[in-house]
């Protein structure tokens, strides 16, 4: 027989009452939220060009309400009557994280206005449409007006955040909470000492031969072969759905409407393969989360550099590996049995995992891949700090890519203009995440290699569950409940580091490649 206090039972009633109320509050919130993301969805892969200017309407207004109803300050005061409650719950405890995680997203949020926030949205719309423009026309010019618009916001956001070293500081924490310019610069030093003489041993080599890639590859079937991987690998397809976009992205509803998109070029095999692949572990991740974080603020990912860790393991780790391979390439061959019959596995495998330098981010390999980031997040800082103009990003670009990967794009469309995200996003805080999301990517496989070495042997099988059952414990299924330290540290046993990454280089492509082995 267990008795209760009276006046205990009350206060445990008011907090379960006080509780009860900011999860209502919040998954209104997250309904608007979902609706808004529904309708970028539709813009980016099924509206008429001239729905534009309407549709940036349409998202101001729903951004600047889910906004004014998130700084309410009743959603201020719930949060400042639960505190005493959350410090008595343990510190994982699923309630006490979502106080503590909303209680974080608030105090940012209240800094900024509403009438701020739809102004950005609106921008953000408008800006979207004029990059698809400009790009396909190949002239910057279109959206040159729009990026220096980007650029104030993006200033005028930092602005709401006095006293940060940088004043990219509050835009990357937007993505990447915690991360700061002097943590980043330091460590993308570090990893550009450890990857140039990498890039520049191998470019010294023979270039692996690809042209098996580059034959006619249906669209149809393209898209049929990828969707079979992906639904073995566990993307279920009664949670989300495929479709074609300009530059592929994931986005979602809810815990149970996760979709991804691609693009699809016929005369390269490799684009919505790996596209696919990218995105679909993007959606595993969301579709992850634990079932009682729907419509919270838990629910998500951590930060992009997890997210893209989670993209950046099924893409690379898993499906650039020859184990994936042994199993799918007899199917792959099955499909394009005019195209791939003559080529062995050993010639495709070189192939897919040809390192070169290269002027499209999206298409470059594991190895030269993040001297791509690093130049976008350097050319960030230098916008934010006055040290370049808008009109002067081209030239810039393209000095950037000259110093650093020997290349000059012919023209802007695959320059300055090739990535989307500037144009629908902030300047600053935009790609800093796919750089700690390869050397988180590298660090979480690690982890999962050593509580279970088996996981390549299944791969080899055709079978995922090893893998993705063990992201779904340990990373997963806690949505947003920790921060990007914390789930490394639990997971790993370490801090973040650049060195699982480039063990993991030097291992794979020692074996194409004449490569020092340095420690």
């Amino acid at each position: 027989m267990i008795i209760r206090h009276p006046q205990i039972m009350h206060v445990f009633d008011q907090n379960a009452t006080k509780f009860a109320l900011l999860k209502t509050r919040l998954s209104e919130i997250n309904d608007i939220e979902s609706a808004a993301a529904l309708l970028h969805w539709d813009q980016a892969t099924y509206m008429p060009v001239r729905g534009a200017t309407a549709r940036g309407r349409q998202l101001a207004t729903l951004k600047q309400i889910s906004h004014e109803k998130f700084i309410d300050p009743a959603i201020g005061e719930l949060l400042e009557d639960l505190r005493p409650w959350e410090a008595n719950l343990p510190y994982d405890d699923p309630a006490a994280s979502l106080i503590r995680v909303t209680r974080k997203d608030y105090d940012r949020a209240v800094r900024v206005s509403s009438e701020f926030m739809a102004k950005l949205s609106r921008h953000q719309a408008n800006c979207y449409e004029a990059w698809v423009k400009a790009k396909a026309e190949n002239n910057f010019a279109i959206v040159q007006p729009y990026l220096e618009k980007t650029l104030e916001l993006s200033q005028e956001y930092s602005e709401f955040f006095p006293g940060n070293q940088h004043i990219a500081d509050p835009l990357i924490s937007l993505s990447d909470d915690g991360m700061t310019v002097a943590q980043l610069r330091p460590l993308f030093a570090e990893f550009r000492q450890e990857l140039v003489p990498i890039v520049d041993a191998i470019a010294s080599q023979p270039i692996a031969d690809d042209i098996c890639l580059h034959q006619d590859f249906p669209e149809h079937q393209q898209l049929e072969f990828c969707r079979t991987i992906i639904e073995r690998i566990g993307y279920d397809f009664t949670r989300g759905r495929q479709d074609k976009t300009l530059h592929p992205f994931m986005i979602n509803f809810s815990i149970d409407d996760a979709r991804i998109t691609t693009r699809v070029y016929e005369n390269n095999l490799t684009q919505a393969l790996f596209s696919t692949i990218h995105e679909m572990g993007h959606a595993l991740y969301e579709m992850g989360n634990s079932p009682d974080f729907e419509g919270t603020p838990l629910a998500g990912g951590i930060s992009s550099g997890v997210h893209e860790s989670q993209s950046r393991l099924w893409e690379n780790l898993v499906g650039h590996s020859r184990g994936f391979w042994e199993c799918f390439y007899p199917q792959l061959q099955g499909v394009f049995l005019r195209q791939l019959s003559q080529v062995s596995i050993h010639k495709f495998y070189r192939a897919i995992n040809k390192v070169a330098r290269s002027l499209i981010r999206t298409d470059a390999d594991e190895v030269t891949y993040n001297l791509h980031v690093m130049i976008r997040f350097e050319l960030e800082l230098d916008l934010l700090e006055g040290k370049i103009s808008v009109r002067d990003l081209p030239e810039a670009w393209n000095e950037s890519y000259r110093r650093d990967l020997h290349l000059i794009p012919p023209n802007d469309s695959i320059g300055v203009m090739q990535d989307v995200h500037w144009y629908v996003g902030t300047i600053g805080g935009m790609f800093q995440g796919y750089a700690i999301g390869n050397l988180m990517s590298a660090q979480f496989y690690e982890a999962a290699l050593k509580f279970d070495p088996e996981i390549p042997v299944e791969i080899e099988q055709g079978n995922f569950n090893l893998l993705h059952n063990w992201l779904k414990e340990n990373i997963y299924q806690h949505g947003r409940k920790y921060t990007a330290t914390e789930i490394m540290e639990r997971v790993t046993g370490s801090p973040l580091s650049i060195q699982p990454f480039i063990r993991y280089i030097r291992q794979k492509y020692g074996d194409f490649y004449s490569l020092r082995n340095e420690n």
